[in-house]
């Protein structure tokens, strides 16, 4: 009895360490599904700034790809899941970070993506803490839709804007290449 016993624990360790994957201290889920759309986690690592540990990344796509301009073009469901490790990055911090992402991004042309880029901000301005979850989602027929702990922030449309956004981490210029190459799952 003993045996079938740590045989069922055993099972059911494997079952569940396998619907997560442990990065930067934090483990980010292999599924999830954003209002109807299930996506598989693509890949995930660390931001990193100064040899500390900023956030976990996962990004999740359908169907799995390391092509980064692919992806950034796809007009298909995804998601970007960012869980802060640190008590270091606040709202000011984290909208420097946008800031600088985007202009990354756009290689400096963000004049035609203020508005969405000032309105994408504002969803950092309350109180940022360690723990807290960031799901930034593409729905092809909504747009952008960002939560913060499970609860929606806010949408925003155009596939322009997608783009620039998810070339925040993906681009030629990305915010950590190491972050990118992991979301990549090379």
């Amino acid at each position: 009895m003993k045996k079938v016993l740590f045989l069922m624990i055993a099972v059911m360790s494997i079952n569940l360490s396998s619907a997560q994957t442990k990065v930067g201290g934090v483990s980010l889920p292999n599924n999830e599904t954003f209002q109807g759309e299930s996506l598989k986690l693509n890949g995930a690592g660390v931001r990193e700034k100064l040899w500390i540990d900023l956030y976990a990344g996962g990004l999740y796509l359908a169907n799995k790809s390391s092509n980064a301009s692919t992806i950034m073009a796809a007009n298909e469901p995804m998601a970007i899941k960012l869980h802060i490790v640190s008590k270091l990055i606040s709202s000011d911090k984290m909208i420097e970070a946008v800031n600088d992402g985007f202009e990354s991004s756009t290689n400096g042309n963000t004049a035609p993506l203020k508005s969405k880029i000032d309105k994408f901000k504002s969803f950092f301005m309350e109180e940022i803490t360690k723990n807290d979850v960031f799901d930034i989602v593409y729905l092809p027929t909504k747009g952008v839709v960002a939560y913060k702990n499970d609860k929606e922030l806010g949408t925003i449309e155009g596939m322009e804007f997608k783009k620039a956004l998810f070339g925040i981490w993906l681009s030629n210029n990305p915010a950590d290449d190491d972050l990118k190459e992991a979301m990549l799952g090379k």
